[in-house]
């Protein structure tokens, strides 16, 4: 049994990339690790198979105050998923829903959170969710932002972009570390190999660029060309699309870039990631 680890970030911020760097890692085979058996890796946060045995009624039957309630003994079960730490997927932000904290902090020995510029976030996002542009500023923007149930998985609490990261950077932690998706697109050896020191491993040079290589953007999506990706929205054509920095200014329009700097701007100008031309 092991406390959990969350790797938390909102959502199209590069959760996939940290989750497949990992398992690359750490099982450190010669080819890249089957993109579609993470979650022999990672668990899920959010599947509601954690649970439903913890309910006395069924799922769809409870409020939201009774479905929270649930998760900190489903949490405390994930803890027996692996005899050492356990990584845990999760999209939601660090607090309380329906009066219940969404992480059982009892059982949580640190976590890993990865924010993406709002901006890119927004394009990729707008083709995970199949909405528009317009559509998915709105969503990044609302304090109930998040998901509902659903056949496989509990409600993800999201709240809104700037809250997000907040609740989740505000205070530092020694058992946080915080990541820019920028910098480890910049500089993977440095970045990843900051990742491997925070949780505590010791390898090699040629034991880390493999895995970065292994899970780079481009083998990632070469993979799910081949094999499928079983995280894919059935509305999105491609859960691997560009992947690159600064893919806004190809897709924004300024009063776009304006109306996401005005909504976001605490939380951006923290982050570096006000442009220029829009400071």
């Amino acid at each position: 049994m092991g406390a959990l680890i969350w790797l938390a970030s909102y959502p199209k911020s590069g959760n996939t990339w940290l989750r497949s760097f990992l398992c690359n890692l750490l099982i450190d085979a010669p080819e890249p690790a089957d993109i579609n058996k993470l979650a022999n890796f990672c668990l899920g946060e959010s599947l509601r198979r954690w649970y439903e045995p913890h309910a006395t009624a069924p799922l769809e039957t409870l409020s939201a105050a009774e479905l929270a309630r649930l998760r900190p003994a489903g949490q405390s079960d994930m803890t027996r998923a692996f005899a050492d730490s356990v990584f845990v997927k999760t999209h939601n932000h660090l607090g309380s829903w329906a009066g219940t904290p969404l992480h059982n902090m009892a059982v949580t020995a640190g976590a890993i959170y990865v924010l993406r510029n709002p901006l890119d976030v927004v394009v990729s996002a707008h083709h995970h969710f199949n909405l528009s542009i317009d559509e998915t500023i709105a969503m990044m923007g609302r304090s109930s932002a998040g998901t509902l149930l659903s056949a496989t998985n509990v409600p993800e609490i999201y709240t809104d972009w700037s809250g997000h990261v907040r609740s989740w950077t505000a205070q530092p932690n020694p058992q946080l570390l915080v990541l820019r998706y920028e910098d480890l697109a910049a500089d993977p050896v440095r970045n990843f190999g900051t990742v491997a020191s925070f949780l505590g491993l010791r390898v090699s040079g040629e034991r880390l660029q493999r895995a970065i290589a292994h899970s780079s953007f481009a083998a990632l999506k070469k993979q799910e060309e081949e094999r499928g990706f079983l995280e894919r929205p059935d509305a999105a054509p491609a859960f691997f699309r560009e992947g690159r920095a600064e893919q806004w200014r190809d897709a924004l329009t300024s009063e776009q870039v304006k109306r996401i700097v005005a909504g976001h701007r605490v939380q951006m100008q923290r982050f570096g990631y006000i442009p220029v031309d829009y400071a």
